[in-house]
């Protein structure tokens, strides 16, 4: 028996082998999950060729979280492939580059709003077009994953703001799924070496301290903890369990600076 034996779950922003997505989706697989796989734009294709590393065959979707149309006709394939959906993982981010570096001043809001919509308003966005999936599956889970904002991290600037509008987000719609039997929460994690961690100034500097810091210490090629911190709010391990961040960062998060 598997945590998600007979569950069906859309994982998003999975992109290679390496993304933190990719190692929930391959996790949820293992548990007896059927998985979809959604990508966007030029990634599409990269997506598709990383699914075929998958345990088991998936299908991939084209879902652009600032299309509608696109959303609604991903929510119609899910209705007609299973008629409920048990579980979404939300792993989608991304902020222009004059939004990182460490100069807050330096973006204008066209670039800021790119950034809070695709990084933040996009889980109200991926939920609302599939809320009538989650609905029937009678106890659903949305899981996100985050970057903890509560401080200023060096050169993450709007992204930071992003994630911060994106936990805040995540309360509210807890608190308004709650009646209808879907749980909404964060995986906060520690620094993984992904693409998207690639893209940002300064990374390198997280790698190089945040093991020190972490009492369990850290190992930044390793997506496993977060994948299976993922899987377990997925599963009904957590029937009562909304509106939460979970940190899986070694323990970062409880240290003094």
């Amino acid at each position: 028996m598997g945590l998600l034996d007979d569950k069906r779950i859309l994982v998003t922003g999975v992109l290679t082998d390496a993304s933190l997505a990719f190692a929930v989706a391959r996790r949820a697989i293992e548990e007896g999950a059927e998985v979809v796989l959604s990508g966007a734009g030029r990634g599409l294709s990269l997506t598709r060729r990383t699914a075929r590393k998958l345990p088991a065959p998936v299908d991939v979707l084209e879902i652009d979280v600032t299309e509608p149309a696109q959303m609604a006709a991903a929510a119609e394939v899910l209705a007609g492939r299973w008629g409920r959906l048990d579980g979404l993982l939300h792993a989608i981010g991304f902020a222009p580059p004059d939004c990182l570096g460490g100069d807050i001043l330096r973006a204008g809001w066209p670039d800021v709003a790119t950034a809070l919509e695709i990084s933040a308003y996009s889980l109200k966005a991926l939920v609302e077009a599939t809320l009538p999936l989650l609905e029937a599956a009678g106890g659903a889970s949305v899981v996100g994953l985050d970057f903890d904002a509560r401080v200023a991290w060096p050169a993450y600037d709007w992204m930071g703001v992003a994630k911060a509008a994106l936990e805040s987000l995540s309360r509210y719609l807890a608190r308004d799924l709650g009646a209808r039997g879907i749980r909404v929460n964060l995986v906060a994690a520690g620094p993984v070496r992904t693409m998207a961690a690639k893209s940002i100034p300064s990374f390198g500097a997280f790698e190089d301290t945040w093991g020190a810091r972490a009492p369990l210490g850290w190992d930044v090629t390793d997506a496993e903890p977060v994948a299976g911190a993922c899987v377990a709010l997925l599963s009904d391990l957590f029937p009562m369990t909304t509106g939460e961040l979970l940190h899986v960062d070694g323990g970062v998060h409880a240290m003094g600076g």
